[in-house]
């Protein structure tokens, strides 16, 4: 129902912004704005839901916390990012918009690294060291 409840408030707020635009531009965008930080308000608080029953599945599995963690962090920087792009795109800000894509880039990017270290070092496990010939 949640979905639903988003659905029509992004419609109503689509027709304001189409009616305040001709009159106001800063107010259509304030518009956007709101309606934009609205939903990702309701969506946080589903998402925890997911967290909490990943979190629970990471547990039953035994598997490191702190990779969980980086996961979670590093999706939660592509929301953000992609969220605060395009609003800057919404905006007219498209360079502004790709500058926040490629910072949101660099930072995943940077908190992947423990988890390709792990990874690398679990391949190595299965190279053998000294070749049989």
């Amino acid at each position: 129902m949640t979905i639903i409840q988003i659905i029509l408030i992004c419609i109503v707020a689509a027709f304001l912004f189409i009616i305040v635009k001709e009159v106001n531009a800063s107010i259509a965008f304030v518009i956007v704005l709101c309606t934009s930080m609205f939903v990702l308000f309701i969506v946080m608080l589903e998402i925890t839901k997911i967290i909490q029953l990943l979190q629970s599945l990471a547990q039953l599995v035994r598997i490191d916390s702190i990779y969980i963690q980086t996961i979670f962090k590093i999706v939660g920087i592509a929301y953000i990012t992609e969220f605060a792009a395009n609003m800057m795109r919404d905006a007219g800000l498209s360079s502004i918009g790709s500058n926040i894509e490629l910072a949101g880039k660099v930072f995943i990017l940077i908190l992947a690294i423990p988890i390709i270290q792990a990874v690398i070092q679990i391949i190595l496990q299965f190279i053998p060291t000294e070749y049989p010939f």
